[in-house]
């Protein structure tokens, strides 16, 4: 969202825009979203509104119509959806999670809502998946503001790496490392390898002692599914037993809802559009990505990135490294590729391919 334009989405910032107010209070520009403001009828009608955006709020029905003939652009809830299309921030892992089991979650109850609702089975099911991907890259963009350039770097890696076992360290220990050298970690917000990340970036400030007694814990579930509501637990008690974690960000997808969501990174932006998802989680790691070894989703974000940096101003080429020898040039051969896309472009001084994550920071420039 343009940073001219002021987005007001709780009641003590809707409140503050009417204090100390010399003349007449102002809304123009502004975008006010999903409050229930029918105890502030008296400030709205008092305010020029010519130009502003109402998103899902709750209004006396006169002042509504008032607000709509002075030049307000009304959007009004949309019923029968188990989300808020005009949520203002970003989700946390208790918000998704609950505490009543996996099935009965707002994560839960909006997968098996989007599994009975594609995105073109009804005009108000589209709007709303829309209009709610769309609120969701404005608060990521409110999240990383404060992040300085080139500091957001990227880990993908598989899914299906499993707690406990020497990959689902390794991320892990990339991740802390990363935010010990002032880095902002994001991944895709899902299990296995993303869930490692963004735990080693949690538990940075703590001891590496508390690393290694929270991959125990958790090993005690190693995967998902076996059994969602204990894989979920584990993930709770590490999060209640060192509740001070370090910042990151996930940015998993309802579209593989089957897996859910990593509870380690600090702020998920979750989305129904994959596409959408996987654009944005590339364009915001603009100080580099790193890629572990996985399958089909992750060699689609190493040719999705490349695409990107192919094409790029040459100030604009992020950092890409691969790790794996075997992995990237054997098993699955995306380094011969990325070299011959690279050759005699920026791109191709910026590519990289290391035997473990423990090189990548110093692969990045960090180091």
């Amino acid at each position: 969202m343009p940073r001219h334009v002021r987005r007001i989405d709780t009641l003590a910032a809707f409140d503050a825009e009417f204090s100390d107010v010399a003349g007449r209070p102002s809304l123009r520009g502004s975008v006010i979203e999903s409050l229930d403001l029918r105890d502030r009828s008296d400030e709205l009608l008092s305010a020029a509104v010519s130009g502003s955006v109402f998103l899902g709020c709750v209004l006396v029905d006169e002042v509504a119509e008032r607000l709509r003939r002075a030049g307000a652009l009304m959007f009004p809830r949309i019923p029968h959806v188990p989300f808020d299309p005009y949520r203002g921030e970003l989700y946390t892992a208790d918000e998704l999670y609950g505490a009543n089991g996996y099935a009965a979650s707002l994560d839960g109850v909006v997968y098996a809502w989007s599994r009975t609702h594609t995105p073109h089975s009804t005009v108000s099911a589209s709007l709303a998946v829309a209009l709610h991907d769309h609120s969701i890259s404005a608060a990521l963009d409110d999240e990383l503001a404060s992040s300085a350039r080139g500091t957001v770097v990227g880990v993908m890696g598989g899914h299906g790496v499993q707690r406990g076992d020497g990959q689902y360290r390794a991320a892990a220990e990339l991740g802390r490392d990363l935010v010990r050298l002032g880095r902002t970690v994001l991944t895709g917000g899902g299990p296995g390898a993303m869930e490692a990340a963004n735990l080693g970036a949690y538990l940075a400030g703590e001891d590496d002692q508390v690393l290694d007694a929270a991959i125990a814990l958790l090993a005690t579930a190693p995967d998902f599914h076996d059994d969602i509501d204990a894989w979920v637990r584990t993930a709770r008690e590490v999060r209640d037993r060192w509740p001070n974690g370090a910042r990151s960000v996930g940015i998993p997808t309802w579209f593989y809802g089957h897996e859910p969501p990593g509870q380690f990174a600090t702020a998920i932006a979750k989305y129904f559009a994959n596409p959408i998802r996987e654009a944005t989680l590339l364009a915001r790691c603009d100080g580099g990505i790193v890629f572990l070894p996985g399958a089909a989703g992750t060699v689609s974000e190493i040719f999705a990135d490349a695409c990107e940096n192919y094409y790029a101003d040459a100030r604009d080429v992020a950092p890409m490294v691969l790790v794996g020898t075997q992995q990237w040039t054997q098993d699955l051969p995306a380094w011969p590729l990325l070299r011959a896309l690279g050759a005699q472009r920026t791109l191709g001084e910026r590519i990289r391919l290391v035997d473990t994550a423990a090189e990548a920071p110093a692969a990045l420039g960090l180091t």
